[in-house]
């Protein structure tokens, strides 16, 4: 899987960040 920072260029990140980023602010 390509890293975030890939997705981010793709602009693919703002779907995969709405999963991953609550889930990373929760988890210390």
């Amino acid at each position: 899987m390509p890293t975030i920072n890939q997705l981010v260029r793709k602009g693919r990140v703002a779907p995969v960040s709405k999963s991953k980023v609550p889930a990373l602010k929760r988890s210390p």
